[in-house]
């Protein structure tokens, strides 16, 4: 019979995620605010999708390495622990050089970057930054998710995982002090508030969980698996981009031919779903390949696990990368970014909850049926955020995405936690990274340029599009979900 572990150690062994949220749920008012003031206002979207599509990028590689890696770790203080110290103290290194960024505004150096890379040093210095923080961040997060299956019983994963949403979504309500701070222009503070986050719970982490070194060392080489993770980025990456071109070729096409703005809404719109859904399709299902190896057949529903697990974080990472840029073009709040943080917040205490109570759930009524209602109830917020012309509307439709959101990362992640082979758990769990970065390469590298080009047709239009698209990928989320079938009957 197994044992189960106390309530303080489901704390104790989440605790880095609360670290890595603090500071993945204050970029999406972060990065828009600089990228506005760094860069051309017109093209604010696409910047945004730049700077995002390279960091997740590196995310995708560096998640998964530091994953296996830690699986076959042999240090005394356990396998996951060492990557996460590592993690906190570079993190706090590199955000400090986004923060100098806000010193290179107006800056010398402008005319060389923008002659030879067309933007502004600033951005320059912000996307340096962007990238060494995904690296850092991602060395702790590829590590820290073997934690919950190498110490945590099954009967006791929902439960674990739930409190593992919860850190993941308790930042956002952060974001009621963040916003003001980061419109009043206090770059800096919010920095070190960011900084503070890593440092605390890193040190929780660290002290408070107890890990059985791994004494077995490795005797399989290290350069297929590395290899292997380099091509499941370039491929992930080549499709979406692929797909992107496509999005740009339609549209271009249509204008030629001098089609009206609802065709080319409508066709470039159809295109842009199809490009989104199925750069998800084949991008995971070659990058889980290329990542798993021969043995892949063997693990289809764990693929189509993570199929349906993109689906539904494209959508969210879309609607809220794009939710300060929106409400500035769209509802045309006079505070953007406050107004931004306040909806997520908003989304934030809804997620908070339903991650609660989705992790209870999912153990005893089932974690595929919590999901698929999951995928429907984000849907139908998607929905009334296109329609939405206020703010308190507004809320209520973050409200709804965010009940779906929370009932889904709960459930969600208990059932990949139980589809992985214990002893590979960092490896595949980081292979799962195709979902976490490829989201946001997904739905902000295809959204962003898709939402220029139509608010040049009639301002604010791409924003509508795109999250019609967005409300469509929870919907067919769901409808993959039956591809996931496992064999344990509490899935």
């Amino acid at each position: 019979m197994e044992s189960k572990l106390p309530w303080y150690t489901h704390l104790a062994l989440n605790s880095y995620s609360l670290g890595l949220n603090i500071s993945a749920g204050s970029t999406p008012v972060l990065l828009p605010f600089l990228i506005v003031m760094y860069m051309p206002a017109d093209y604010k979207n696409t910047y945004l999708a730049t700077i995002r599509v390279v960091g997740l990028a590196v995310a995708m590689l560096v998640q998964p390495l530091a994953g296996y890696l830690s699986d076959r770790s042999l240090s005394r203080f356990g396998r996951r622990r060492p990557f996460i110290f590592a993690s906190a103290v570079l993190n706090v290194a590199f955000l400090a050089v986004m923060g100098a960024s806000t010193m290179f505004m107006n800056s010398p150096l402008d005319g060389f970057f923008q002659t030879t890379f067309a933007i502004s040093a600033a951005f320059a210095i912000l996307f340096l930054g962007n990238i060494l923080q995904q690296i850092s961040s991602n060395i702790g997060q590829g590590a820290l998710q073997g934690l919950i299956p190498d110490i945590v019983p099954e009967s006791q994963r929902g439960f674990s995982s739930g409190v593992k949403s919860t850190f993941e979504v308790l930042p956002i309500l952060l974001l009621i002090v963040i916003g003001p701070l980061v419109q009043a222009g206090k770059i800096w503070l919010v920095i070190g508030i960011i900084m503070a986050g890593f440092v605390a719970t890193m040190l929780l982490t660290i002290f408070f969980v107890k890990e059985t070194p791994n004494t077995v060392p490795a005797t399989d080489s290290l350069r297929e698996p590395v290899l292997r993770l380099v091509a499941l980025m370039v491929i992930f990456v080549a499709i979406t981009q692929a797909a992107v071109w496509l999005v740009q070729f339609s549209s271009g096409q249509l204008v030629q031919a001098g089609a009206s703005q609802a065709v080319q809404v409508i066709v470039v719109g159809l295109t842009g779903l199809a490009g989104m859904a199925g750069a998800i399709f084949l991008g995971v299902y070659s990058g889980a390949r290329m990542g798993i190896g021969k043995e892949a057949n063997q693990h289809r529903p764990f693929i189509w696990w993570i199929v349906n697990r993109l689906l539904f974080l494209a959508a969210v990472t879309g609607i809220r990368d794009f939710a300060q840029n929106y409400l500035r073009d769209v509802i045309k709040v006079e505070n953007p970014v406050s107004a931004s943080s306040y909806l997520l917040a908003a989304i934030g205490v809804f997620l908070v909850i339903a991650a609660l109570v989705g992790g209870y759930l999912s153990d005893r009524f089932g974690r595929r049926r919590l999901i698929s209602i999951a995928g429907l109830v984000a849907g139908i917020g998607a929905i009334v955020i296109i329609f939405a012309r206020s703010m308190p509307m507004i809320y209520v439709a973050g409200g709804i995405v965010g009940l779906g959101a929370g009932l889904f990362m709960a459930s969600n992640w208990a059932l990949g936690t139980s589809l992985v082979p214990p002893k590979e758990a960092g490896k595949f769990l980081g292979i799962s990274n195709l979902a976490g970065a490829g989201a946001g390469i997904v739905a902000t590298g295809i959204g962003g340029p898709m939402i220029d080009s139509f608010n040049k047709l009639n301002p604010g239009i791409g924003y509508l599009v795109v999250f019609a698209i967005y409300a469509a990928l929870f919907f067919i989320s769901v409808l993959v979900l039956s591809r996931v079938k496992p064999a344990s009957t509490v899935l």
